[in-house]
């Protein structure tokens, strides 16, 4: 009952930790006001995790391993990687559709210089893991590795700078339009569509 009531705690934690940083970043990540929405003491905080970039640490690594998740279900969904490449925008359009956040990690890539590197590493990961299953999908449309690896890159940095942009101005429509000027440019197709 005890180690459920901890699982318990920390997954509230790691939650409600998950929304501030979307909303403020690492440096809105204020211990005592998250212990205090939480609804424990700050003690018990510090007792699942030690410090601020612990916690922080933990928020990145569950949220890059969550994104790899639902990327890896959107490959069994869809019917080919064609289709997941289209529907690839609508894993960061879902921050938006929450209250306006931002994807966490790139949030904090935006605090690069000044966060723990225990969460740089989490940052980066997260980075590493959509442009890794960005250039696989790629790869199944027929485009050579080295290409569809610098496409990857492109069409991550398009989609989370839409993200921003259309945060910056609180207009998921933003979003839309700009997602939509990259499918008519070609940047969310593959190698054997013209």
């Amino acid at each position: 009952m005890k180690i459920e009531a901890e699982a318990s705690s920390r997954a509230k934690i790691l939650f409600e930790a998950t929304r501030i940083a979307q909303a403020h970043g690492y440096s809105g990540l204020n211990l005592r006001n998250l212990a205090q929405q939480v609804g424990i003491k700050a003690a018990s905080l510090y007792y699942h995790f030690p410090s601020k970039a612990d916690l922080a640490a933990a928020v990145a690594r569950r949220y890059a391993e969550d994104s790899v998740a639902t990327l890896e279900a959107l490959s069994l969904e869809a019917s080919d990687a064609e289709t997941c490449l289209r529907r690839y925008p609508e894993t960061f359009r879902r921050s938006l559709e929450n209250g306006n956040r931002i994807c966490l990690c790139s949030f904090m890539a935006a605090e690069y210089d000044d966060l723990p590197s225990e969460v740089q590493t989490e940052v980066q990961a997260f980075a590493d893991g959509n442009i890794a299953w960005l250039g696989k999908m790629l790869q199944l449309t027929g485009m050579k590795r080295q290409h569809a690896q610098t496409r990857a890159y492109a069409i991550f940095a398009a989609v989370s700078g839409a993200q921003l942009m259309a945060r910056g101005r609180a207009d998921i429509g933003l979003f839309d339009s700009i997602i939509e000027s990259y499918r008519v440019a070609g940047l969310l197709r593959g190698e054997n569509t013209t």
